[in-house]
């Protein structure tokens, strides 16, 4: 059993421990020690990272009430070692699941809901609520977490016997028994907890909801504490003055300044799409109306546009084809026809050419490989 030190000292960085174990896990080795700092995963937290004798700890799991730490090499069993974890991401850890605690703590208390899933990921902390909450009781929870941040409160971790503990109100996901871990914040939060938490609510520094989503008949929340909420406002802070200067924008309205500029491209793509019709329409015109097929090659064309051009000159022809270039050494197609369904004339062509495609009796379209010449000489062919 290792002597686990990041519940008896959350704050310690750097230890001396004896090598206990050492055998080979995937592409790389797992190392067990008679004590270490070193916080395995668990409850929503992710394992620690660092060193040990000087070979890399990228994560650390426990099993049957042993540490594992997963290493870049081997270390020999008996050896005595220094060891020092990432010391800036476990703070942070540490500062996002106890901001965690207090928002959870909020919620349950202000609208009865529970938190049923809880994750540490790398982009930000996301808590999954057994209920709905609008963008208004968010805020409002935002800013009572904040507030219990500013009041700066001890938080309290204690080992209640059985008794104490069927009298104690708090938050768990299931039913415990035995030396249960209680993490009380005050004025927010009672909670059966494993992980690492700070000293006092001040050093988790702020709280940011960042969006939320109706998730399995409840709501996901995205939250950042700290370090962390500093770094991604400092990220947005950039991009928003970014965006402001592109669009000669006040800071304030650049959302503004991006609806007009949405719209306006809106109308644009569809003034283009009409005048792109009639050049279709006017390039259609070189085959004889009721002649038997129509295929065009054409540079530049998506398959928008060409199931524009391919419409174009269905009107003139039996049979219609257009083909531009993908851009990956291919051919993107479109085939139509008004007088015969055009997806077995589609199936040939890409069974021919190694292509992909499908549609309806009126277009198929597609991808497809293979010379223009032949491409041309193919669809002479087609019935």
């Amino acid at each position: 059993m290792t002597e686990k030190w990041y519940y008896t000292d959350p704050y310690l960085r750097r230890f001396t421990a004896t090598v206990t174990g050492c055998e080979p896990a995937g592409t790389g080795w797992r190392i067990t020690l008679d004590r270490t700092a070193f916080y395995p995963e668990g409850g929503g937290q992710p394992g620690d990272s660092g060193q040990i004798g000087g070979v890399r700890v990228s994560d650390t799991h426990e099993k049957g009430g042993e540490v594992f730490h997963t290493a870049a090499g081997p270390l020999e069993p008996g050896r005595k070692v220094e060891a020092e974890i990432d010391w800036d991401r476990r703070f942070s850890l540490m500062q996002n699941h106890s901001g965690e605690h207090i928002v959870s703590g909020i919620i349950h208390r202000l609208f009865g809901l529970d938190n049923v899933g809880f994750h540490m990921g790398s982009d930000a902390v996301t808590i999954d609520l057994s209920g709905e909450l609008d963008a208004e009781q968010l805020a409002q929870v935002e800013r009572e977490a904040n507030h219990a941040v500013w009041a700066d409160r001890e938080i309290q971790i204690a080992y209640p016997d059985p008794e104490a503990l069927a009298r104690l109100d708090y938050r768990s996901k299931k039913e415990l028994t035995g030396a249960v871990r209680i993490v009380t914040v005050p004025g927010s939060d009672v909670c059966a907890c494993c992980g690492t938490h700070v000293r006092r609510t001040g050093e988790i520094g702020a709280i940011k909801l960042l969006t939320s989503q109706r998730s399995k008949g409840g709501v996901r929340v995205w939250m950042l504490c700290g370090a962390r909420a500093l770094a991604d406002y400092a990220a947005k802070n950039t991009d928003l003055y970014a965006i402001s200067g592109l669009l000669s924008a006040k800071i304030h309205e650049t959302v503004p300044a991006v609806e007009r500029l949405l719209a306006e491209n809106a109308h644009l793509e569809q003034r283009a799409a009409q005048l792109e019709k009639q050049l279709f329409a006017m390039k259609a015109e070189r085959f004889a109306e009721g002649t038997d097929r129509a295929v065009v090659f054409e540079e530049g064309l998506d398959h928008a546009a060409l199931r524009r051009y391919c419409q174009a000159l269905c009107a003139r022809a039996g049979l219609a084809a257009a083909f531009s270039p993908d851009g990956q050494g291919g051919w993107r197609y479109v085939l139509g026809s008004t007088k015969r369904d055009p997806r077995p004339l589609g199936k040939a062509l890409n069974q021919a050419f190694s292509g992909r495609g499908g549609g309806n009796r009126e277009l198929v379209q597609g991808t497809i490989l293979g010379g223009q010449p032949e491409i041309a000489a193919f669809c002479e062919t087609l019935g």
